[in-house]
């Protein structure tokens, strides 16, 4: 049984040999065997490369998840501008909200909401999205119906 497998394989290595130092198309065969070659280690190498960048930020990214997870970020609390623009992007994005109708302004984390409007439920969400606007500590709600005086303003 072995010498038949050594039987066999010295043939094959005999036909390699013939196939590749053929002197008609020998140059040829070995040329392009040596492309091949050279192709499959090159595809290889940057699909490994690939990985290996793959596993790097995935693992850095991780990283930064524990970090947080841990120790969150300190973010201080906006200055009255910051926090004016913060609500009024949140409070006038729909709409049915009149935005010429409403003045908004910020004093040390309190928004004052002022101006008309048409319908009750329109101040109770405003005021409702404005005091959950992040930073916010307190909403001084000062908006009123139409043809209704300001809360603001005592009538005799």
């Amino acid at each position: 049984m072995l010498r038949i497998v050594t039987v066999l394989m010295a043939a094959a290595f005999g036909g390699l040999l013939a196939y590749f130092f053929d002197p008609d198309g020998g140059r040829g065969r070995r040329a392009k065997a040596r492309d091949r070659l050279e192709a499959y280690f090159r595809r290889n190498a940057d699909a490994m490369e690939r990985r290996g960048r793959y596993a790097a930020s995935r693992a850095e990214g991780l990283g930064h998840q524990i970090e947080n997870a841990i120790a969150p970020e300190y973010e201080p609390e906006p200055n009255d501008a910051t926090l004016t623009q913060r609500v009024e992007s949140q409070i006038l994005r729909g709409r049915d909200v009149p935005k010429g109708a409403i003045n908004i302004n910020a004093e040390e984390g309190v928004v004052v909401l002022r101006g008309e409007l048409d319908r009750p439920e329109q101040i109770r969400e405003l005021e409702d999205a404005a005091a959950h606007v992040k930073g916010v500590r307190a909403v001084r709600n000062l908006l009123h119906l139409r043809n209704t005086p300001a809360p603001n303003i005592r009538t005799p």
